[in-house]
Order: structure tokens, then sequence, then C-alpha cells
């Protein structure tokens, strides 16, 4: 929409005319392909289109149920349908689940983030995903920096703002003072938000924040929606309920208002608790050697091969550093986002990309070597064992590719959901999880189906999808969402054991002897299994004091110790025979991905916000 007010005097006396209010329609938390999100959306779309007074729609985010292709476009066709314009973002479910990448958003809608002037108010809206992983909300590099080039372009600093986003701005982002650092420096009148799934009136350090109710009836027989109106000098917020006249059910009422005016942000009256890095001053913290800030999301671990280290991100960029010293060697520009988990061997590196192309590059030159194109995006990881390249996508299909030439060796068709882990190579078997509620078991030498091993929870989002399984002595193990750690025959695919006695998400590692398995817990706790017994018999249970924690970060064992991530930014050692806590250091504040063992004192990791970190233990 066009700016119909420029400037602060313009805009003050039309806060005075009470013939200017302006009204709009705010929608949230719609959650598109579960349940009655879509029939709730499209009753409140007919609603809104209904009235006349209303100028525009916002959307803040968790549009749909898993970000799947399908559910957007089913989204967008609704929304589609308003005779008003509307700004949307995503929200998690649109992100973490995102069988594209989150590539698949933008395309529909142009973007993921938006800004537009209405009344004399700039509107800006994004998200803070996590992008392809479970862990608290981030601002990413990329979006700080476009919502940093939004406010200083502004030709009127003093101009009134509201932002929209999905999160509230507090500990559930784990960089949120980032954008609150930013907002206080403008005149922000409010900040509306998602994700609670009900109205609240919010706080985020003196901004005034407004959370709005999910579009979902849940337990109701309708669902419904906010109306904010803007008069002379505030702003009212009422929940619509869009039910016909015979219903009986009354369709809302205001619930809140704020002040509207010239806001000056001193210091907080009160202070959410910022990042402590003390840790890292312990006797015992192990350096950094190098580090990089790429500047874009990285989303996957890094691959290494003799001194190289190759790692892809949101930019589209797969880049070669030297492991001695973090210099950037090559890179090589895909044409989408790369979430892939390079895998490297015989001196070549296979990574895929949200483009929709399988990459394979020499490891010193960067050349292309070839590349295979799928029918959607890969954000899945590939492994290499013998010469074959094994490796899942989004368009429902695994392959065998040949690593020296690119052919495709052979293709399994059977996949209903999309593939973002790494595979496990064990004997003749190649076993992967999807999107579909199931662990898939082939043979690595045709590719035939020789099993394949559901927990029994018929909901997609508890699939065992997003651990990289582990085998031995014949079992293979793995951790969904569903907080069960299970043993599996390789054999035959049947259950050997489950137990979710230390509520583990997500994460599973193996022992370089192979006699131990680990998990981390989703509380403070490392356990280790035995790979011998038909039990769930714990070797030991180490308490690491890293609180809350739901990052796939998996644990990782090199000479004797045993390394993992955080959600937010810990990086931990521990020794493998008694799980004692050797070292943890800080590198960041958000999800650090599965780090990179190189021998029982030194660790390659990255994290979100774009940095690649060499630490090497005393």
């Amino acid at each position: 929409m066009k700016t119909r007010i420029v400037g602060f005097f313009l805009l003050f006396s039309a806060i005075q005319a009470p013939a200017q209010d302006l009204r709009f329609a705010w929608l949230s938390d719609t959650h598109v392909g579960s349940g009655t999100g879509a029939d709730d959306l499209s009753r409140s779309v007919h609603d809104i289109n209904a009235m006349q007074d209303v100028a525009f729609v916002l959307l803040s985010g968790d549009i749909t149920e898993m970000g799947s292709n399908e559910q957007l476009v089913l989204a967008k066709a609704i929304l589609d349908s308003l005779n008003k314009p509307y700004y949307i973002v995503p929200g998690n479910h649109d992100t973490k689940w995102s069988e594209s990448g989150c590539t698949m958003f933008r395309r529909l809608w142009g973007n993921d983030r938006f800004v537009f002037d209405n009344h004399g108010f700039r509107f800006i809206g994004m998200h803070e995903g996590p992008i392809m992983k479970m862990g608290d909300g981030h601002f990413a590099p990329e979006d700080l920096r476009w919502i940093d080039s939004v406010l200083t372009s502004m030709n009127n600093p003093d101009q009134p703002v509201f932002f929209i986003t999905h999160y509230p701005l507090d500990s559930g982002i784990d960089n949120w003072y980032e954008m609150t650092s930013r907002l206080r420096r403008h005149n922000v009148q409010a900040v509306l938000v998602g994700h609670g799934h009900r109205n609240r009136m919010m706080d985020f350090e003196g901004i005034p924040g407004v959370m709005g109710r999910s579009n979902l009836r849940g337990q109701a027989p309708y669902g419904g929606y906010t109306l904010a109106t803007v008069t002379a000098d505030t702003l009212f917020f009422s929940e619509r309920i869009p039910v016909p006249a015979s219903a009986g059910v009354e369709p809302g009422s205001n619930w809140h208002k704020l002040p509207l005016g010239k806001k000056s942000y001193g210091e907080p009256s009160h202070n959410l608790e910022r990042p402590d890095f003390s840790i890292n001053e312990s006797s015992s913290a192990p350096k950094i050697i190098w580090s990089v800030r790429t500047g874009f999301t990285v989303a996957s671990t890094p691959a290494v091969w003799n001194d190289r280290v190759i790692v892809g991100n949101s930019s589209g960029s797969v880049t070669c550093y030297a492991l001695g010293d973090g210099r950037p060697l090559w890179t090589y520009k895909t044409a989408g986002a790369v979430y892939s988990t390079p895998a490297a061997a015989d001196g070549s590196v296979v990574v895929g990309s949200t483009d929709g192309e399988i990459y394979c590059f020499d490891i010193n030159s960067g050349k292309l070597t070839w590349n295979v194109t799928t029918m959607s995006a890969v954000v899945g990881s590939p492994a290499i064992r013998d010469g074959i390249v094994y490796v899942g996508a989004s368009d429902r299909r695994f392959r065998a590719i040949d690593l020296k030439t690119g052919s495709v060796r052979w293709t399994f068709e059977g996949v209903n959901g999309f593939v973002e882990t790494k595979p496990l190579i064990d004997g003749d078997l190649v076993v992967f999880g999807a999107w579909d509620t199931y662990l898939y078991a082939l043979s690595t030498e045709d590719g035939t189906l020789r099993w394949k091993w559901s927990n029994g929870n018929p909901g997609v989002l508890l699939s065992p999808a997003a651990a990289w399984p582990v085998a031995s002595k014949g079992k293979v193990f793995v951790a969904a969402p569903d907080r069960f750690m299970t043993a599996i025959d390789g054999a035959t695919g049947t259950t050997v054991w489950r137990t979710n006695q230390f509520t583990v998400r997500e994460t599973v590692g193996i022992s370089e002897d192979g006699e131990r398995v680990y998990a981390r817990c989703m509380r403070d706790t490392v356990v280790a299994f035995s790979t011998s017994s038909a039990t769930p018999a714990p070797l030991w249970v180490s308490n690491c004091a890293y609180g809350y924690d739901i990052d796939p970060s998996m644990p990782v064992e090199k000479n004797g110790t045993v390394f993992f991530g955080t959600k937010n930014g810990l990086v931990y050692a521990l020794n493998a025979e008694n799980g004692e806590v050797l070292w943890r250091y800080k590198i960041g504040v958000t999800v650090v991905s599965t780090p990179v063992a190189l021998d029982a004192q030194s660790v390659l990791v990255s994290d979100l916000d774009g940095q690649i970190v060499l630490l090497r233990g005393k």
C-alpha cells in the first residue's frame, strides 16, 4: 500500500481527527493442514470480506501446521480470496518442518517479511524461525541486516511503528535483545505477536506488546481473530468470532487498549537476563583456535576432509575453509539456501541445495564435478560409502549416486514424506527416517526395501526423521520427538527395546568401539546405554546442567571424548567412559549443530548465527 501521510506533523494531525480512524484485521496461528485450520481460516476470510472498514489484514505466523508445500499452497489459495491487501510472515511451524527449506513461502508470497505505511504508521513484519531446527526462535544475521536497513532508511525518525512477528520478544527467542535494543531507538507503538494462541497483554522491557489469539476454534464451536482499531489517541483490540446470525453467539468484544503517541524509551525499568559468557573464563575452558562469521544462517554441520572444512549457508554458498586457520579457499554459489550437511570422501564433497540439486565438488579446487537434479528441494544430508553417495530429498525419493560420475545407481520412491536426516550405512543396509512416521532400511545394492519401522504414533510431527541413526551389535538406535530411545533389530526391523525413562529427543550417537550408545536428554542429562544388552541398560548418567534443551545436536565421540552442542550456544566435552564433564564453552546464544570431533581435544562446531568455530581443550 502507498503511504497516505508522511511526516510526524501530518501524522499528529491525522491522529487528532476521528474521521481518520484505521481498522485492520489480525490473524495468527491459523495452522492450515491441522484439524479445522483451513475451515476456520476460510470462515474468517469470508467474514473480513464483508467488512467495508477493514483496510488490510496482518498474519503473524504459523500459517500452516507443518510448512509443507501442499499446506502453503492451500493457505495462499484461501488468503488470496481476501478482497483486501494482506501482509504475512511465517512462524516456527512454517520454518522448522519445511520440506522446501523455507523457499516455498517466499516463492508464493514474494517474501517472508514486509514493510508498508498506512495512515502515517509504519508496519514492519519479520520472523525468527528457527530454520530447520528445534530450538528457540532466532533472528538470523541476514534478517537483522534487513531491519537495520528498514529502520535507518525512514525519512522521519519519529514515524510511529508497529512491529509484527511470531514469537514474543522474550527468552523464547535466544537473541531477543537484538530486536528490543533496535526497537527502543524508535517510536514503536506496539509489538504484535502470535505463538501463544491466546489474547494477552505483554511488555517487552517497556515496549508494549500484544499477543493475538489463534484463528483455530480449539474446543469452541467457532474460531476467531483480532480486529484492531486506531482512533485519535488509542489502539483498541477486539476479538471477532465469525458466526452466522442464527448461531446465537456473540461476535466478540473489546478486550484491550493501548495509548498512542510519541514514545521515548530510555533504559528499561526491568531487564530480562542477558546471556552470560562467564563460563568461558573457567580454568578448564578450551581455547578458540579460529572462528569465522559467515553472515548468514548455517543450519548444518561442516564436513572435514584432510585440511579442508566445507559448509553451506542460507545465501546458497558452499564454502571451503582451511582447517588450520579458517581462511576461505573457495566458494560455489548455488541457486538456493543450503541446509544440507555435506559429506566428503576421496577428494570430493557432496551437498544438497534447496534449488533442487545435489552437487559434487572437487575439494581442492571447488570445481563442480557433477550435479543431479531432483524434483524438489534437497534438505537431506548425504552419506558416502565405497564410492556411492546415499541421500534423500524432498521429492519423496532416496537415491544412490556414483561418487565419480554422478550417475544414479538406483532410486527408492516409497517415501511419503521429506527427508532431512543423514542416513546410516550399516553393512548392506542404508537406514534413514522421513517425515511420514517411518524409519526405512534399504538394500545398499539395489534400493529394495528391507523393512520400515514406526514408533506407533500417527502424528507426522513425531516421526523418527531428524536424528542421525546409529548402529552396533546388530541393532539400529534412534530417538524421535516422542521422547523414547529405541533399539531396533537391524536384520528384521523389529523393536528390541524402547524406553522413555530419560526423556530423550532426536539426539543419538555411538562410541568409536561400538560398546555405548549416547543420548542427550531434554533436561540436563546425557546417558550412555550398552549396545550389547537386550534391555535399556544405562552404563552411566551424567548431569551436565545445561537446562531444558531440544536441539537435535548428535553426541559424537573421538578418542574417548564425547562432544555435543545445545540450543543456547554451549559446547560440551565429556569423558566417554564415565560421563564426567571435561569442559564446556559458550560460543554464542543459539542452536549448535552436530559437532565434528577431530581428536580428543579438538572439535569443530557451527551455529544458526552463521559461526564456524574450532575449539581445542587443554
